[in-house]
């Protein structure tokens, strides 16, 4: 269940709207909220405000996470932060449509995910 509050929450932070200058700028964040946000650090500066807001939001959050979902976290912003803008508008439109499929479906959605996803750690 946390796993799942923590993708919906970073979802959520990465998918507001690019259209606010953004006046926090990066060195003015705590150490903590640095390296929470380490993957974004090279973009933050330009980043909306309501999006520097969110990230924030789910930063507050990191210092809890167990050593495995930090190192999950930082390993899908840091995936997120080398997505292009278009592909980043893929994402959101495909967690949207997947976000409309029945909620039986998406557990066999992702159960064949974690499984391709096993075979393929192999």
């Amino acid at each position: 269940m946390k796993r799942a509050v923590s993708a919906f929450a970073l979802f959520c932070a990465l998918n507001t709207p690019a259209a606010i200058a953004a006046p926090a700028y990066w060195r003015t964040l705590t150490p903590a909220q640095q390296e929470a946000l380490a993957p974004m650090s090279q973009q933050w500066d330009g980043l909306p405000e309501t999006q520097q807001r969110s990230l924030l939001n789910v930063a507050k959050h990191y210092p809890e996470l167990s050593a495995k979902e930090k190192q999950r976290f930082l390993s899908r912003l840091g995936a997120w932060s080398r997505l292009s803008p278009k592909q980043r508008e893929a994402a959101r439109n495909k967690y949207r449509a997947f976000s409309k499929v029945p909620e039986e479906k998406r557990k066999q959605v992702r159960q064949m995910v974690k499984e391709e996803q096993a075979r393929k750690a192999e």
